[in-house]
């Protein structure tokens, strides 16, 4: 079965939209819950592909996983499997995320390489180098990381880079572990201090969530409890660019709009009306936007998963845009299905050049990932006629009631099936 969007350029959307739980944060949250016996409960969660697809890998080390609505409840036994070799494990990058709990569970993991969008290589050295400063020694045998330990105990550990799923791995195999662990240069995103909230709800002990540096003192074990996902900021984000790229008028509710300032700022700064309201925000614009740069870097600067909606709104700017990619070398793979409409956008190394043009024109498209899908589709609005977008089980794994949340502000589409 193959399925595709339909979408009808020239709509402006106005209108309000709800946000939901984050991605990036509630995949973590749910591998998380192996550091304790009990049953763990999760809100908020997205109604997304990659939830279910992250059940089946928490399944496959033992738990009992049941999805309901926007709540999942993880039942985990006192042992577990340490081999997290489930099929779902190459659908989704997030799986990695089990080595640092089965880690410090199990004191050793196999865990399968895992899949996800094909947006650059995403090495899991940082990861594996961490866990070596706790004591384990780590190595890439058939397809999979294996991870040993007889104990765990804390140490200095710096990261190269501020990788969040290193910052994830480290700080998760650290709570169990024997004393106190500094990770320095830690991933400071908003998702990364949900993960450190639910940790300490759960007994551990954290200090520096937010901050470039985490302090973790190691506890004997934790306890399962309830928590709630924070919103979704890229979802969000990506709402405000979709009002715009379409001359639009947007209300968001359910993200915190400081974990969006920056890009709201840019929006700002190309000429659209933009509010800071309690848990939410409104972007509001009334002529074409004039065209600014753009330079991904890690949290809190501009993040590489909005990056191709910035290159979509470029691309019906007025003026031309320096985009910069500091963070995946192959996310620019789908300026090319951006040109097939008509977009003047080039490419030289870690830089895209896009001159904006007043209207771009309908053309059949692929999706190479969850992000440029909706990058896509953002086009397709500002384009004449219709366009189609292939892969959108791309999208389906990050965006929860995508077409029903278009059509609600205004816009014409239609997933079709055949």
């Amino acid at each position: 079965m193959s399925e595709h969007f339909r979408v009808h350029g020239g709509a402006r959307l106005e209108g309000e939209v709800d946000v939901v739980g984050a991605k990036n944060s509630v995949l973590k949250l749910m591998a998380a819950a192996l550091l304790a016996e009990g049953t763990t409960t999760i809100t908020n969660c997205p109604e997304i592909l990659d939830v279910p697809l992250m059940g089946d890998v928490l399944e496959s080390l033992g738990c009992e996983v049941r999805t309901e609505g926007r709540k999942a409840t993880i039942t985990v036994p006192e042992r577990i499997s340490h081999e997290a070799i489930s099929p779902s494990m190459g659908k989704l990058r997030a799986s990695v995320c089990v080595l640092g709990p089965l880690v410090a569970r199990c004191r050793k993991a196999v865990v399968t390489l895992p899949g996800g969008d094909a947006i650059g290589s995403r090495p899991l050295d940082m990861h594996q180098n961490g866990l070596r400063k706790l004591g384990a020694t780590s190595y890439i045998e058939h397809g999979a990381v294996v991870a040993e330990a007889e104990d765990l105990s804390g140490a200095q550990i710096w990261l190269d880079f501020p990788s969040v799923g290193a910052t994830e791995n480290i700080l998760m195999a650290s709570v169990l572990a024997e004393g106190t662990t500094v990770i320095d240069n830690a991933a400071r995103e908003p998702e990364i201090v949900d993960l450190c909230v639910m940790l300490q709800q759960m007994g551990a002990k954290i200090e520096g969530a937010g901050t470039s540096t985490l302090t973790v003192h190691g506890v004997e074990s934790l306890r399962a409890v309830e928590h709630e996902v924070i919103g979704d900021r890229i979802v969000g984000a990506t709402w405000a660019f979709a009002a715009a790229a379409t001359q639009g008028d947007i209300t968001v509710r359910g993200v915190d709009p400081q974990h969006v300032n920056l890009v709201l700022e840019k929006l700002r700064s190309g000429g659209a009306s933009v509010t800071a309201l309690d848990g939410g925000f409104r972007v509001v614009a009334t002529q074409r936007q004039v065209a600014v740069d753009f330079v991904t870097l890690p949290y809190p600067g501009f993040p590489t998963d909005l990056q191709p909606m910035a290159l979509a709104l470029s691309a019906v700017a007025d003026g031309t845009s320096m985009i910069t990619e500091n963070l995946f070398e192959s996310r620019f793979r789908f300026i090319e299905e951006m040109v097939r409409m008509g977009a003047d956008a080039r490419t030289d190394g870690h830089h895209a050049v896009v001159r904006g043009v007043e209207n771009l024109s309908s053309a059949p498209v692929w999706a190479s990932d969850i992000r440029a899908g909706v990058g896509l589709v953002i086009a397709g609005l500002c384009a004449d006629g219709v366009t189609e977008v292939w892969d959108v089980f791309h999208i389906d794994r990050g965006y929860p009631n995508f077409v029903e949340n278009l059509r609600d502000l205004g816009a014409r589409i239609d997933r079709i099936t055949e």
